[in-house]
């Protein structure tokens, strides 16, 4: 089977002051990388609109009905000092989320191997009632509660390998024996979570910081023996990634030192342990990437491996 790519031009309409770095330059190059000869192979759809209903077992119905009120007429409004609204925001994050669940279905109904949704704006700082980080909604987490709705699983897990820690999706999953979260990332750095000790109520949190400086090695490193091990004993029935690509080298960011070679590594390990558990269900969601060379060859090559395990 084939691995899905799931893209739609209004991720280009949300609009952020210049300079800022989640800008949506970040998809004009993942679409020119992806356009590629060696990409052929994949199976290319449109995200969809996020359903409400779907978006609701995440965000209360208030605060989902306030974001959307939320989004101006025209010009921009800040929701914080990082994060940003314009005209085209809402829809770009609704069909962000759309995107997430209908990658989820595919996969879940066999019609494709696994998928790598590139949209924006990103998801895993926004918590059930905050947005932040450059995030309006968290789409990983609303996949997975989708997943669980639509199609009763018992047990997703969650893996992390942006730069930043994903202090929503940790918040959202706190309580939650159901759905583990893993997460390496440079520490200290925002949002200033992520600590070994954050273990969530359940003991299915699951945090390896990394230093800053760390490269490839100390990252398989934290991987192998802090991450991997508790996703396989986890034995999810499906496994959705936030793939920031922020840790890579060149990234203005932070200042963890992975290269292109590590992102394919780690998409490897995790379609091993798929295809152990269930069945190669993987759903990759773009998260960060901020310098446009890092971000188009480390996506590709975590794409690459999606298409060739």
């Amino acid at each position: 089977m084939s691995t899905l790519l799931v893209t739609h031009p209004a991720g280009l309409n949300h609009l952020t002051p210049p300079g800022h770095p989640e800008r949506a330059d970040r998809l004009r190059v993942l679409d020119r990388i992806f356009e590629q000869e060696k990409f052929s192979l994949l199976v290319r759809d449109s995200a969809p609109r996020g359903a409400r209903d779907d978006i609701i077992r995440v965000h209360p119905a208030d605060f989902f009905d306030a974001m959307g009120g939320a989004s101006p007429a025209d010009g921009l409004v800040r929701i914080d000092s990082d994060t940003v609204m314009s005209p085209g925001s809402w829809e770009a994050a609704l069909r962000a989320v759309g995107g997430a669940c209908f990658a989820v279905d595919e996969v879940m109904d066999r019609k494709v191997a696994n998928a790598f949704v590139a949209m924006r704006p990103p998801g895993h700082h926004c918590e059930t009632r905050k947005p932040m980080g450059f995030c309006l909604l968290n789409q990983v987490a609303v996949a997975a509660r989708h997943a669980q709705a639509r199609y009763g699983l018992e047990r997703v897990a969650i893996v992390d390998f942006d730069v930043h820690h994903g202090n929503g999706t940790q918040q959202i999953f706190w309580d939650d024996p159901s759905v583990m979260y893993a997460s390496t990332h440079e520490m200290p750095l925002f949002p200033g979570t992520g600590e070994l000790s954050e273990t969530g109520s359940a003991n299915t949190i699951v945090n390896a910081p990394l230093r800053a400086g760390d490269d490839g090695t100390h990252f398989k490193e934290a991987m192998e023996t802090r991450v991997l091990p508790r996703v396989e004993a986890f034995h999810p029935d499906l496994i959705l990634v936030s793939a920031g690509f922020d840790a890579h080298l060149r990234d203005p960011m932070a200042a963890l030192r992975l290269l292109d070679p590590d992102f394919a590594w780690i998409t490897r390990r995790l379609i091993d342990i798929a295809d152990r558990s269930c069945a190669g269900r993987i759903v990759s969601i773009l998260e960060g990437g901020y310098d446009l060379e890092a971000l188009a060859s480390a996506a590709a090559a975590h794409v690459t491996a999606l298409i060739h395990g």
